[in-house]
């Protein structure tokens, strides 16, 4: 006999363990058995799951379980990024708290072996986290992007090494001077994912810079109609900085080419205001499309070694990049001293020579005031020098007062919100910096990455993320690949000591390049993303010639979420054709963000963010699934709230009880059952009901549109299944027709088979212990086949069953609406029915009756007065309701009711109609009121219509 209820808790930990130890994760062996693999997104060894995690591994396990079932050899295959940044980090903070040596006493291999210790024993804990999740993964294949510890040709690191050695032969991986974000905490280049952008105040600081000889001009400024508002002669041109600290390193002042303002001192020199006045920089005011004349001045200092835009405009225009800071952003105080240093770079600004990249870097054009300061001291001493010589732009407040002296000049500073870069995991200000890194050639990489979805090799859904593909792809940037870590793949490139480069996969193929020269290896490591970059191939055994290479790739379909298109899908594209000459995967599947009910992103800061795994201790995992892939439309962000994820596991315990009522009624598909058999209506319109769903729910699978999925299964289950299946199967199961009987029973047991076959991708935890308990079974569900049903359909049936359904539905809506009593027995009279209508009537009247709670159904020609009704399929339903309830006490109470509903509408409308409501209310609580107005209009109309019946 079933238990009363599940009890996820103890149910879901020993169905998955008989999953995973009956090898049911594991790829079908059968060779004609069609491939299906998906790589699951690796998440970093530190992590923790979360929403994203949950609504992301739900999807791809969806798609795992239906492929599997369907007959399909599936790989998913399971694994997790070393995470550079974050592990070392976590490392690190671990040393500090148990107050050991730190990471630079250890010594670098003393370090990673500490990181090996931390990962074996703790990290990795998300793939734990996955399995209460019920994720299908093939865990016998887990990898990790840097492989085993101390093992040799471990196969994950020669992939990796390989790939970075091809492509340095090829021509296409180099090492060179950009401009990348630097940390200056964990001293190191990192990727802009690993930059958040946040709006602090900030300043807008103002600054004179004097024109050279005592050159002067005409400053003349104009409103939209030419009128001049502003003439007067200049000896200076005015720029705008919120980084005054950069003023140093400045190679030239931009205006736009069209700027009238400025036309007569283009070419002209201008003075750096700070510094030591012998040694004041000149530099020249250049034009170039960058600046924008309305912002500002119009005016932008160039300082290319510290600023993105600035370093495009400084490549341009051959300026010199001069680096100011060392690497931890503190004002450099190497090199020779600033006199010389300046010297130096006032004679390119004259037009000698540019230097080597080297020469310039050595220039170190930091006064020696400001040398070694950090940035931001340094920043407010530049800020207080300037303005003590009076070359801070000044401003005179407006008096307060008449009779007041008038008021004293003071710089001019904008307070102003500013979106500060920092780094997500140190929280420190991110620095734009010039240094030496190894670069991939993206732009030639991404040829063939950009034409593969072109041409459709490889298609996103939904489809207009391929418009973002593109943008970046057709922009991209040569891609830098490392990082000045410890913990990563360390680049397999040595050094001479006469700066030869020596780049192999091995020290000793090195050392045969070098003919026996002593080398030294390059410290820095590879960015996290080039390892998982490799991703679709590294984990299916290449470079090795491996079965599963031949079978799996390129992989059936990514599913990934959109903010790592640029890092994680394009990468992958780009290396999976350079080297595997394929496409990785021939599907990309980019869901939505998880927000709260409210429709706002989840942040820890708002408080709002939601736990998977505690929605999962309170409602089990299947409902935490459900909900998300009930949600998860096409281009549409999901909502979640504890209310959606209750919902759902209401309906995991009606589904439960729908087995027990089979399991009462001894519901039983019995051997040699042939279901297209049946011979009573509502066994045929159930079966055809079914073979729809099923159909539906294929389409939405096949098309990654999993709610449109979730919604067919859910809508079968419960409202045709359970509500009305059920209930009219209730007269055969307790009637006198054995075979009758018989068939209802078989027929039953039948459809709740299909019901848990097409939710067990959804709910697969419910569904298995239903399938379990219902009947002896030879496969688990797990490994079932899918339902595949044709031939079903049955126009008679549905059409009978439909007029039906609808019959009732009106019936017991107009009780409802009528406030009739739950137990009383209505008259009921069908007018204008005919013949066909008729001897409906009469089969179905038993179920009708008990359906609508009716007393008697007669034939009538005319409807009697005082009469609730309706219209169904043509025949009008006279609910005659003289006796049934108070009229008087019906419409003062209706009349009360429309009273309130009015009150509440005009309120909502006068609300809404506030334009300054509208405008300045967040977005949810302004569809939150329209919603709820919507809802009393449509009460309303009800509450009329009911009140109009009683005349």
């Amino acid at each position: 006999m079933m238990e009363k209820t599940f009890n996820p808790a103890e149910a879901e930990a020993r169905i998955y363990e008989g999953w995973e130890t009956s090898g049911a994760f594991k790829p079908k062996d059968d060779p004609n058995a069609k491939p299906f693999c998906i790589v699951i997104p690796p998440p970093n060894v530190t992590g923790r799951l979360h929403i994203g995690h949950a609504l992301n591994n739900t999807l791809q396990d969806v798609l795992s379980r239906y492929k599997r079932m369907l007959g399909d050899s599936v790989l998913w295959q399971p694994g997790t990024d070393h995470a550079g940044i974050a592990t070392q980090m976590v490392v690190e903070r671990q040393l500090a708290a148990n107050q050991e040596p730190g990471r630079r006493e250890l010594g670098r291999d003393a370090f990673l072996d500490r990181v090996w210790e931390w990962k074996e024993e703790s990290g990795g804990q998300i793939m734990t986290q996955l399995r209460r999740l019920g994720a299908s993964c093939d865990w016998s294949r887990e990898r990790f992007t840097m492989g085993e510890r101390g093992a040799e040709n471990d196969q994950m690191q020669a992939a990796v090494m390989k790939v970075f050695v091809e492509l340095y032969k090829q021509g296409l991986m180099y090492r060179g001077k950009r401009l990348v974000n630097w940390d200056p905490k964990f001293e190191t280049a990192i990727s802009d994912l690993e930059v958040e952008n946040i709006e602090v105040d900030g300043h807008m600081w103002h600054f004179k810079y004097p024109l050279a000889d005592g050159k002067t001009y005409t400053y003349v400024e104009k409103d939209e109609d030419g009128t001049i508002t502003l003439s007067e002669e200049r000896d200076y041109i005015s720029i705008a900085t919120t980084r005054p600290e950069t003023m140093l390193g400045d190679g030239a002042v931009a205006v736009h080419p069209d700027d009238e303002r400025y036309a007569p001192i283009v070419g002209a020199l201008c003075e750096i205001p700070v510094g030591p006045k012998e040694h004041r920089r000149l530099i020249p005011i250049i034009t170039d499309e960058y600046p924008d004349p309305e912002f500002g001045s119009g005016a932008v200092k160039i300082t290319g070694a510290h600023d993105f835009n600035d370093y495009e405009v400084a490549k341009r225009n051959n300026i010199p990049l001069y680096r100011l800071m060392d690497t931890q952003a503190a004002m450099r105080a190497d090199g020779a001293p600033y006199d010389e240093c300046a010297e130096q770079a006032q004679a390119i600004a004259k037009g000698a020579d540019v230097p080597s990249e080297a020469e310039v870097d050595a220039i170190n054009l930091v006064p020696e005031d400001y040398r070694g300061l950090d940035r931001f001291e340094a920043r407010e001493k530049i800020i207080a020098d300037i303005s003590a010589e009076g070359l801070a732009v000044m401003i005179t407040p407006e008096a307060k007062e008449d009779g007041e002296e008038p008021p004293q000049p003071i710089p001019f500073v904008e307070k102003k919100k500013i979106q500060q870069p920092f780094g997500d995991r140190s929280n420190v200000v991110i620095e734009p910096m010039l240094t030496d890194q190894w670069f991939a050639n993206a732009g030639e990489l991404a040829k063939e990455a950009i034409a593969a979805v072109e041409d459709g090799r490889t298609t996103f859904h939904p489809k207009n993320w391929e418009k973002t593909y593109f943008e970046w792809m057709r922009n991209i940037q040569p891609w830098c690949v490392s990082r000045q870590l410890w913990w990563g793949h360390q680049i397999p490139a040595w050094y001479d000591a006469d700066g030869g480069v020596y780049v192999a996969e091995t020290e000793a193929e090195a050392q045969a390049q070098a003919g026996g020269k002593a080398l030294t290896r390059d410290p820095d490591v590879l960015d996290t993303w080039f390892s998982s970059a490799l991703w679709p191939f590294s984990t299916l055994g290449w470079p090795d010639e491996t079965p599963e290479v031949d079978r799996f790739y390129p992989n059936t379909v990514l599913i990934t979420a959109f903010d790592i298109i640029f890092f994680w899908v394009a990468r992958m594209m780009m290396q999976g054709l350079h080297f595997m000459d394929e496409v990785p995967f021939k599907d990309v599947y980019i869901h939505a963000l998880v927000r709260d009910e409210k429709g706002q992103k989840m942040s820890k800061s708002k408080g709002n963010v939601i736990d998977p795994l505690e929605l999962v201790d309170e409602y089990g995992a299947d409902a935490v699934r459900f909900t998300l892939a009930a949600q998860a439309g096409q281009g549409r962000d999901i909502r979640m709230s504890k209310q959606r994820v209750e919902g759902y596991r209401n309906f995991g315990t009606k589904l439960w009880n729908a087995a027990r009522f089979c399991e009462m009624n001894e519901c039983a598909v019995p051997a040699g059952f042939d279901p297209r058999s049946v011979t009573q209506t509502v066994n045929q319109w159930i079966l055809a009901e079914a073979e729809a769903t099923v159909a539906a729910v294929n389409k939405g699978l096949d098309e990654y549109r999993f709610n449109e999925a979730a919604a067919a299964a859910y809508r079968f289950t419960w409202n045709i299944f359970c509500d009305w299946h059920l209930e009219f199967a209730k007269p055969l199961l307790q009637g006198e027709d054995e075979n009758a009987k018989a068939e209802c029973r078989a027929t039953t047991a039948y459809v709740l088979d299909i019901a848990l076959k097409i939710l067990h991708p959804f709910m697969p935890f419910v569904t298995e212990e239903l399938w379990n308990q219902t009947a002896d079974r030879e496969t688990a569900l797990i490994t079932a086949a899918w339902p595949d049903l044709d031939g079903f359909a049955n126009e008679a049936a549905a059409s009978e069953m439909s007029w039906l359904i609808d019959l009732v539905t009106d019936v017991r809506r107009l009780r409802a609406e009528m406030n009739i009593p739950a137990g009383a027995q209505l008259q009921a009279v069908a007018v204008g029915a005919d013949e066909a209508m008729v001897a409906c009537l009469k089969r179905n009247e038993a179920l009708i009756k008990r359906m609508a709670r009716l007393a008697d159904i007669a034939l009538g020609d005319a409807v009697p007065p005082a009469s609730a009704q309706c219209v169904v399929g043509g025949v009008t339903i006279a609910l005659p309701l003289e006796g049934v309830i108070d009229f008087d006490a019906e419409r003062e109470r209706l009349t009360k009711e429309l009273k309130k509903l009015d009150g509440e509408i005009t309120r909502l409308d006068k609300k809404l109609g506030n334009e300054r409501f509208v405008a300045n209310a967040p977005e949810a609580v302004v569809a939150e009121q329209r919603e709820k107005l919507s809802e009393y209009s449509a009460q309303k109309e009800k509450v009329a219509e009911a009140l109009s019946r009683l005349g």
